[in-house]
């Protein structure tokens, strides 16, 4: 069974700074490929906001380039986001996204974190 366990949400003051993990677990991963952070205010619609390809090439909304950082660890299976200058508009729930193969002769598939919540305020 494969499982991505995010950590590293939390309260923090405007201007501040967090850095989020995800850990693709499980048995039988074969390989990691995209991977990414989305987030989703109440009652907003869930957005994309970072992704990464196993090769490192990255994208990001437009609200957020200049401030988070998107990076990943192949050997880990492991995607962070450093978020700094963070701003109450960023206030939600982040969950991690990645396609995941288990088995060379199986496509992969897409997977989701279980969302840690990103509470910015003063």
């Amino acid at each position: 069974q494969v499982q991505l366990v995010e950590s590293g949400g939390g309260l923090v003051q405007p201007g501040g700074s967090l850095r989020l993990s995800c850990v693709a677990s499980g048995r039988s991963i074969f390989s990691v490929y995209n991977m990414g952070w989305y987030r989703q205010a109440p009652g907003e619609q869930r957005e994309l906001v970072a992704a990464i390809k196993w090769g490192g090439s990255t994208n990001y909304v437009d609200s957020v380039k200049g401030r988070f950082t998107i990076s990943r660890d192949n050997a880990k299976n492991t995607v962070y986001l450093q978020m700094n200058s963070l701003k109450s508009e960023d206030t939600a729930v982040y969950y991690c996204n990645a396609d995941i193969q288990t088995s060379l002769r199986i496509p992969s598939k897409n997977y989701w974190g279980q969302g840690t919540q990103v509470t910015v305020s003063s």
